[in-house]
């Protein structure tokens, strides 16, 4: 089924079309496959990006409350004839939505497959991107809520993520977890582990 992509606000859209329209901004930026790009390129599904907020232990559970996340941005993946070369993100200002950055990288084509991979699950989602930057760690979010406004919602518990390449040691990229799932183990991974319990001292002799 098809995904619910969102349109993304429309400053932000223009701001990536003018940084892309402009030989000093594309010059600049770390992206040698896109400044070697001979022809038009466009900016296609944008995404709205999340950060996962730090969790703890009475973050998941019964009765517990969800855990919080903010937008922080869009992401648009830039498109050169029948490929995405690179990534447009932007963030928002005192004055709006604003380019921020062009980027290349593993994460454009993880980002790619994930969301072919998720248009064949049989059901429609609003894909987002959650990020958690303690474990260096992006996942697809697919937001059961199609019509949800791009910057409200919580992850739910039958919400899907998919984590992206490269992903954290012993989490496997490309596969889609329940949130219900996932976040547990992201939790533990999160939590500092307690401090030791120093050996009881022995009472002198008489």
């Amino acid at each position: 089924m098809p995904l619910h992509v969102l349109p993304a606000p429309a400053p932000a859209l223009r701001s990536v079309l003018a940084a892309l329209g402009s030989p000093t901004a594309v010059h600049e930026a770390h992206t040698p496959t896109l400044r070697a790009v001979q022809g038009p390129v466009t900016a296609e599904l944008p995404l709205p990006v999340h950060v996962l907020d730090r969790l703890n232990r009475s973050a998941v559970g019964a009765g517990a409350r969800p855990p919080r996340t903010r937008l922080t941005g869009w992401r648009f993946l830039i498109r050169s004839g029948d490929r995405f070369v690179a990534a447009a993100d932007t963030r928002l200002t005192p004055d709006g939505w604003a380019f921020s950055h062009f980027f290349e990288g593993p994460y454009v084509a993880a980002t790619e497959r994930a969301l072919r991979q998720a248009e064949s699950l049989g059901k429609s989602y609003q894909p987002r991107l959650l990020s958690v930057p303690e474990l260096y760690m992006l996942t697809l979010w697919l937001h059961g809520a199609v019509g949800a406004d791009a910057s409200s919602g919580l992850p739910a518990a039958a919400d899907l993520l998919v984590p992206l390449a490269p992903a954290p040691p012993g989490i496997a990229a490309f596969r889609p977890h329940p949130v219900s799932e996932l976040l547990p183990v992201l939790t533990h991974r999160l939590t500092p582990p307690a401090p030791p319990v120093p050996p009881p001292v022995a009472a002198p002799a008489a």
